[in-house]
């Protein structure tokens, strides 16, 4: 099983940075692929980046460029570099990982870490 902590949300004014971190333990070997996802209130929640073990990235429309989806594999984490942040940016963040388990391909997710921006 691999097990997902968040953090690094907070309170920023428009225009500002945050950088999200999740960090993995458990059967890291067996994760395929690691993504950030998003849930406003009242809204489904969507997918905001992703990437897989070989570095391949992937990203929202409404990111693209304003955000950087990276991972360190020596220590386990996954990076979200977000820049240039909106009041639409505001939701609570997740970290996702997909991993095999003997021929079967599970998901877990991280508790998640609230994006406050303040207009």
């Amino acid at each position: 099983q691999v097990q997902l902590v968040e953090s690094g949300g907070g309170l920023v004014q428009a225009g500002g940075s945050l950088r999200l971190s999740c960090a993995a333990s458990g059967t890291i070997a067996s994760i395929i692929t690691m993504g950030w996802y998003r849930q406003a209130p009242g809204k489904t929640r969507v997918l905001v980046a992703d990437i897989t073990s070989g570095g391949s990235t992937d990203y929202a429309g409404s990111v693209k460029d304003r955000f950087t989806i990276s991972r360190d594999n020596a220590k386990n984490t996954l990076y979200l570099q977000m820049n240039s942040l909106k009041p639409e940016d505001t939701a609570v963040y997740y970290c996702y990982a997909t991993y095999t388990s003997g021929s079967i391909s599970r998901g877990s997710w991280g508790q998640g870490t609230q994006v406050t921006v303040s207009s």
